[in-house]
């Protein structure tokens, strides 16, 4: 008894001067949700003081001040449950870095899920995690399209600098690979000592070339390496690691396709030829699961490109039910004049069912976490590659609100196309319930994720992205100075946000523009859905913005914007 009061006593002392704040909660919820920043510094000295006290029982006990003495009395329970966790494991608790999961969705819009607003989609698996997590307003993707935004993800760097700036893609199969020399979240990672798997939608490099994933830093792959071959969600084959692996498809389900001639558009068993048997969203949570069984016992960094909601719009009947119930006044998808992708007879039906699909392979993660007993140690992101896609006759924008009330969708600068949903989750450390307007990119992730994990020095050098992990603790954090974005797509654009300001330059590259240099100025805090253009009252404003824009941009072999080179 004596022995246990010493390291009582001692323990208590530890947890006053490494985290005072946390006295403010009952033993019991800290104990719950584990007040763990000071665990190693604690199991240490446990595991000293055990050592010592082996060897030396004569110690005696300390003797402390009555008002520290009975404030930690109540702490007894906490400090021996953690005392034997820590004695009995310290090699392993030393080692126990967080697992990390970053979930991103594809296309999908800023006020889409319930947690933003969404009042027609269901998503209560995802409205969970914003619940027990940390919900951001302000956050931006990588780009305005798919490959340009998880470059920016995956190497830390903004569209100005980031190797991939646009789509493009590379025959038969893929898109033009980032090189070898790129280092990827995933390469820092593992470094660190991090299994790494990556399980949906690539987009990064064609099959075997040096962008493959397999060829920066993840372990594991399966999916979709192609982002035109992500338009099918029934192919007849994915890609696991470096090898195509079968599915029950044959033929195919095209992601392009037209009714077959003759077919009645009125009819919905015209439609069915769209149906597949093996759908692969399915078959890539399957795996992505088994990832984190495979590597429970180590720290593993999953990330999870997901490729709904892109259109196609192909979804399993079991998903489609709920919304046909709705009756909604859903007019077909027949793809006229062979615009566009695949045809659905009840489009707004099942793109809701896509979203609740994917909300349910995300809960199966968060699951499958509270089984092994993992949650408490996984920092869990999710958030978009870019808004919704403005393909309206397919995806009813409209009738969703999927942007509201933002100005843009997918391919633009404006909010709607690259303001988007993001959520996070660290139990015990990321303040549940909590909502944060301070502006963030992807380009933050490969430093903050290194600093959460206690690697902040092996972030590179040449990266733009800030560590935002003092917003996720809790604490504070400077303004950030500036965001960049270009994208020499859609006619061609560059953004800068400033604190409240954002300026903005549009058709750049289109030949009847004879202003093609020309700065809109919006001030966001007025003015959010970036309807009246304050340039001509700002010129100060217009000119500091202006020379960010030129700062920032650096000329590219492959995407070229001639009046910025």
């Amino acid at each position: 008894m004596r022995v246990l009061s010493w390291i009582s006593a001692k323990t208590d002392i530890a947890l006053i001067e490494s985290s005072p704040e946390s006295l403010k909660v009952s033993p019991t919820l800290a104990l719950r949700n584990e007040i763990w920043p000071v665990k190693l510094r604690l199991g240490r000295l446990l595991c000293f003081q055990f050592t010592i006290l082996s060897l030396f029982p004569q110690i005696g006990c300390v003797t402390l001040p009555p008002m520290q003495r009975s404030t930690l009395k109540s702490w007894r329970l906490a400090k021996l449950a953690l005392a034997l966790v820590f004695v009995g494991g310290l090699a392993k608790a030393e080692a126990a870095k967080p697992n990390i999961i970053f979930i991103m969705a594809d296309d999908l819009g800023y006020a889409e899920l319930g947690s933003y607003g969404q009042k027609k989609i269901k998503t209560p698996h995802l409205d969970r995690l914003a619940r027990q997590g940390m919900r951001f307003t302000r956050n931006y993707s990588g780009n305005a399209v798919c490959a340009p935004s998880r470059c920016v993800l995956m190497t830390g760097k903004h569209p100005g600098h980031a190797f991939v700036r646009n789509n493009g893609e590379i025959k038969p199969e893929g898109q033009r690979p980032i090189p070898k020399d790129e280092i990827t979240m995933a390469e820092l990672l593992r470094d660190q000592g991090y299994a790494t798997g990556a399980f949906g939608k690539w987009g990064l490099g064609f099959p075997g070339s040096e962008g493959d994933p397999i060829h920066q830093g993840f372990d594991r792959f399966y999916g979709y390496n192609c982002q035109r071959h992500a338009h099918s969600y029934y192919p007849n084959y994915l890609w696991s690691n470096l090898k195509r692996v079968p599915l029950n498809n044959e033929p195919p389900v095209p992601g392009h396709a037209s009714l077959p001639k003759g077919a009645d558009p009125a009819d919905p068993r015209s439609y069915d030829v769209f149906k597949g048997k093996d759908y692969a969203p399915d078959r890539i949570n399957e795996q992505a699961l088994k990832f984190i069984r495979d590597h429970k016992e180590k720290p593993f960094f999953l990330y999870y490109p997901t490729v709904i909601p892109h259109v196609a719009l192909h979804v399993p009947d079991e998903e489609l039910k709920p919304y046909l119930a709705q009756k909604w006044n859903d007019p077909p998808f027949v793809r006229a004049r062979g615009y566009g992708y695949t045809p659905h007879f009840t489009p707004r039906a099942a793109y809701a069912a896509m979203i609740t699909r994917m909300d349910r392979y995300i809960g199966r993660v968060l699951d499958l976490l509270d089984e092994l007993g993992l949650a408490k140690n996984t920092i869990v992101v999710f958030t978009s590659d870019n808004g919704t896609t403005h393909l309206k006759a397919e995806v009813d924008y409209d009738f969703f609100e999927s942007v509201k009330p933002l100005r843009g969708l997918k391919g633009s600068l404006y909010e709607g196309g690259i303001r988007v949903p993001m959520i996070v989750r660290w139990p015990g450390r990321v303040p549940k319930g909590r909502t944060s307007d301070y502006v963030t990119g992807l380009e933050d992730w490969v430093p903050t994720l290194l600093d959460l994990i206690g690697e902040k020095k092996a972030a590179p050098e040449n990266i733009d992205g800030l560590s935002i992990a003092d917003v996720l603790l809790g604490r504070k954090q400077n303004p950030r100075p500036f965001l960049y974005r270009e994208f020499s797509g859609y006619g061609g654009q560059q953004a800068v946000w400033a604190g409240r300001w954002k300026a903005v330059r549009q058709n750049i590259l289109r030949k009847n523009n004879k202003q093609p240099l020309r700065i809109q100025l919006y001030d966001l805090k007025t003015d959010i859905s970036e309807s009246n253009d304050v340039a001509a009252d700002n010129p100060d404003v217009v000119a500091s913005l202006r020379k960010i824009m030129t700062r920032e941009h650096t000329p590219s072999e492959f995407y070229p914007i001639k009046p910025l080179d």
